[in-house]
């Protein structure tokens, strides 16, 4: 079998978890990388012994080479777009970091130019490949809670000290502040673990606590299914923890730092054993490049939390 040849478009923090978890497969290889810092260029060769492999300082230059059957991208949020255009124009497969764009037009596009040329867009939202998360859609789907009627969904993340002077708070870079970055995968736990609920109101508070982005965002959110949910992106705090609460006729299921607890009114108590993980966003984006399964996370999904981010930003006037 060859090879698959991918090329990384940023190789800042999350793309050293990408390229972790691609050198652990043994039928891909790193084979190009692109980004203007050239420090970041030899130190990330550096950790993966990929010494030899092409490196640009652009993306352009990179897929112009060619070579490459699918991308990585992991650079700042407003440059997924024209990046993606880029290399889905340039022949090849691309997985995007989240958000996966800044703007519902940018990703309906990105949509449509996957579809014209026949290549495949996934974008990274990692927990869907978490066991605990995995648990929390099937238990809502196969009815252990009865009919869902509310969520809270909440992370508290120290993320306006350790951000400070990085582009995730440059509005130019960034798109937003917390809420399109960690908040993002909030949004996805909230859309993807109860079937991907259709909004309908959104009514959001914004606080920016002296930052040039959103820090705060407190969001309640009543959808077309008859639930209501809490959405809290709290980032002027010490630490992290990251809190669900999934509330249904039956009973109540908690998430709280990974950990899961059921309460039904029959009086059961559910503390599932959860099992390993097997997969992640890369293996599982391999795996559909070797047809061996579909896209886990489609832009047509990921097209859905940022509609939801969008109406956030609208319902408190934001314009990051």
């Amino acid at each position: 079998m060859n090879k698959l040849k991918i090329g990384f478009i940023g190789v800042g923090g999350i793309a050293k978890v990408h390229a972790g978890q691609l050198q652990a497969l043994e039928d891909v290889e790193i084979a190009a990388i692109a980004d203007p810092n050239e420090l970041a260029v030899r130190q990330f060769a550096d950790t993966f012994k990929v010494r030899d492999v092409r490196s640009y300082r652009s993306h352009i230059d990179m897929l112009k080479d060619g070579g490459l059957d699918a991308v990585v991208i992991c650079s700042p949020h407003t440059l997924h777009f024209a990046q993606s255009t880029d290399a889905l124009s340039a022949g090849c497969d691309v997985l995007i970091e989240k958000p996966m764009t800044c703007t519902s037009e940018e990703a309906e596009r990105l949509i449509q130019l996957a579809d014209e040329n026949g290549r495949l867009l996934q974008v990274s939202y990692q927990r869907h490949f978490q066991p605990e998360f995995i648990y929390i859609r099937e238990a809502i789907t196969s009815g252990v809670l009865g009919k869902l009627t509310s969520v809270n969904a909440t992370l508290y993340q120290d993320w306006k000290v350790s951000q400070t002077g990085t582009w995730r708070q440059n509005p130019a870079l960034s798109g937003g502040g917390m809420l399109m970055d960690s908040g993002s995968h909030i949004i996805d736990v909230l859309l993807w673990t109860t079937g991907e609920l259709t909004p309908l109101e959104v009514k959001a508070t914004l606080d920016n606590h002296g930052a040039p982005v959103e820090i705060d965002s407190f969001t309640g959110i009543r959808f077309a299914e008859g639930v209501v949910a809490a959405l809290n992106i709290v980032g002027h705090v010490p630490g992290y923890r990251e809190f669900y609460s999934f509330c249904g006729d039956q009973g109540v299921l908690y998430l709280d730092n990974g950990r899961i607890e059921i309460y039904r009114y029959d009086g059961t108590v559910i503390r599932p054993d959860l099992p390993e993980k097997t997969t992640n966003s890369d293996q599982s984006f391999v795996d559909a490049l070797r047809g061996k399964q579909e896209i886990p996370v489609p832009g047509a999904y990921a097209l859905q939390v940022v509609r939801l981010t969008e109406a956030i930003y609208r319902s408190a006037g934001y314009q990051p």
